[in-house]
């Protein structure tokens, strides 16, 4: 198995990429997705979150209130810290075994791991390569508001949010610039590909 953890800012072109390396014939695991499924009705997750912010967060179907949560956390950190601390264990627990089953079904899988908060987390899966997509903060503001219809005002909320991007990339092994054109970006993922693919033959 070769293991990819993608990560990137948010509206940074994680998805594009993710999507392209799918394409080509990779597993594609996306930490966001983990993280609903393990606050699911009926999860201790969402038990924890619940007792920990109180009942509001709830919907009165008893599913999380995503938007109340994010309303509580983004703007305060010790909120967010809280939060993380109950989740972030449970998606590392549920990627590790969605990562093995890959790795059963097929020894030579390519797996990427699409996780925007693999420095904030500290996620430490054995990556083979760290992939960092990258934008200027004015782009991705600019695709949060156009693309996704987020006020300015929450734009740079959720961008400011986030860690600094040169965090992210002090950890990259390979940088995917994806201010130019979707062809760029693809070329670039593309490129990726071919690479992967190489090494895995190495190997062999």
């Amino acid at each position: 198995m070769y293991l990819i953890g993608l990560t990137g800012g948010i509206a940074s072109g994680k998805s594009t990429v993710a999507r392209r390396l799918y394409e080509h014939g990779a597993v594609h695991i996306d930490a966001d997705q983990l993280a609903r499924r393990v606050v699911e009705p009926g999860t201790s997750t969402l038990a924890a979150v619940a007792e920990a912010f109180g009942p509001a967060v709830l919907r009165p179907d008893g599913s999380l209130d995503r938007a109340r949560v994010g309303e509580l956390v983004f703007t305060d950190d010790e909120a967010r810290a809280k939060l993380n601390a109950i989740v972030h264990p449970a998606v590392r627990e549920l990627s590790s075994r969605l990562i093995a089953k890959a790795e059963a079904d097929d020894p030579d899988a390519v797996v990427v791991y699409d996780v925007p908060l693999l420095v904030e987390a500290s996620v430490d899966h054995p990556f083979d390569l760290i992939v960092v997509t990258s934008a200027p903060r004015k782009t991705q503001l600019r695709r949060l508001v156009e693309d996704r219809g987020l006020d300015p005002m929450q734009a740079e909320a959720r961008v400011d949010a986030q860690v600094a991007n040169t965090e992210r990339l002090a950890i990259a092994d390979v940088v995917i610039d994806t201010d130019g054109t979707l062809a760029h970006t693809m070329s670039q993922a593309d490129a990726l590909w071919l690479r992967v693919v190489e090494e895995q033959r190495a190997r062999a």
